[in-house]
């Protein structure tokens, strides 16, 4: 793959924050140097500046999905921000991965997370500045496959032209699968329209190109529908189902930058039972599933000692919904004694937070020697 640090290397004295694009952050795992060229590279890009995008744990979970299976290696890219972008277009430098500095464009896969609406425009940009033709109809046979998925991709047609595939629901496991079912085209020899169809068979995949506009919604329940045999007529949502039983550490990176969320997270929950009609989360993580007191404890702890950082974060939709909170709780407070470490709880809701949680959260501050922290559901 080419090497874009010589050119880099001379842009970064003279840009905003350079250390956005400097990789070798503690924690970085760099697998480019594969002995086998067939292997298959897949970089995965958050289409925001490095500040927003290395908090995101999407990020995380899938690049380590991928980079801990055989016989494909992951890396990560970032947006620039607007005037450095400009900056590369005028010099001709195109969107690297922060890894290997090579272009996406000679990746195998290219995965775009869909974290919000106003990422729409963004992707465009990611696939602009990395050199890629925008619409899946004009890419050659030898241009990367571009995959997609998020909560926004629970919408998908307003993105269907520039996405080859989308993951709808959980990408643990359906990464993996898909991008070895590219690397295993691309040895075969296949065409594009091959893998295409390869990848319309995994389950909880929508390959856009493979529907058209439905004559008559109303009749067929759909906006779409397929065009051949192997598109299905509905695509359900993939859920993983080993997330109880994993690990609530992932290896993490630990940057130079200060993120918008600098700390360590652990995910306790996934999946809302409160059914919040105003929330689009609640309804399409389901269902609810929940990782041990055990696993989360140790969790937490093992991230502590790996990142050195001093605030862990239990993340969820609903962190005091867990069956499990005040012993997870009494448990760090014990642990985490006289070591000044913080302990936040997002998404805090009044009605779960008990008259025992309340009683022993003064305890549990004066035990870290800081406050905990507290945020209010929005």
């Amino acid at each position: 793959m080419t090497d874009l640090w010589p050119q880099l290397s001379l842009l970064l004295p003279h840009v905003a924050r350079p250390v956005r694009y400097i990789d070798h952050e503690y924690g970085a795992v760099h697998r480019f140097d594969t002995d086998d060229p067939t292997d298959a590279s897949f970089c995965m890009v958050y289409p925001d500046t490095y500040e927003l995008g290395q908090a995101n744990q999407a990020v995380r979970i899938l690049v380590n999905a991928v980079n801990a299976a055989e016989g494909m290696w992951a890396e990560r890219s970032f947006l620039p921000d607007p005037e450095f972008a400009d900056t590369m277009r005028e010099e001709g430098l195109p969107l690297f991965s922060l890894e290997s500095c090579a272009p996406l464009s000679e990746f195998t896969c290219v995965g775009i997370t869909l974290p919000h609406e106003l990422a729409a425009t963004n992707v465009l940009e990611t696939l602009d500045l990395a050199g890629i033709s925008l619409r899946t109809a004009d890419r050659r046979e030898d241009e990367p496959i571009v995959l997609g998925g998020g909560p926004c991709a629970y919408n998908p047609e307003p993105f269907a032209p520039f996405f080859d595939c989308l993951c709808i629901g959980e990408g643990e496991a359906w990464i993996v699968e898909a991008v070895a079912c590219v690397r295993d085209g691309r040895r075969a020899g296949k065409a594009r329209s091959a893998i295409l169809e390869d990848l319309a068979r995994i389950p909880g995949s929508y390959v856009p190109s493979f529907y058209v506009a439905a004559e008559n919604p109303a009749e067929v329940g759909a906006l779409v529908q397929p065009m051949n045999e192997v598109a299905p007529a509905v695509v359900s949502k993939r859920v993983w189902d080993g997330f109880a039983e994993s690990s609530g550490w992932e290896p993490c990176i630990v940057p130079f930058a200060d993120l918008v969320h600098d700390r360590l997270n652990v995910e306790i929950m996934r999946g809302c039972a409160r059914g919040c009609r105003f929330c689009q989360a609640g309804m399409t993580y389901r269902p609810v599933r929940e990782r041990s007191a055990e696993n989360i404890v140790h969790s937490v702890l093992t991230g502590l000692k790996e990142t050195g950082y001093d605030e862990v974060s239990l993340t969820s939709l609903s962190t005091t919904d867990h069956s499990q909170i005040e012993q997870i709780l009494s448990r760090l407070g014990t642990e985490l004694s006289g070591t000044g470490i913080r302990v936040s709880i997002p998404s805090q809701r009044l009605d779960s937070f008990g008259v025992g949680m309340a009683k022993q959260w003064p305890d549990l501050c004066a035990r870290s020697g800081h406050a905990a922290s507290a945020r209010r559901h929005q």
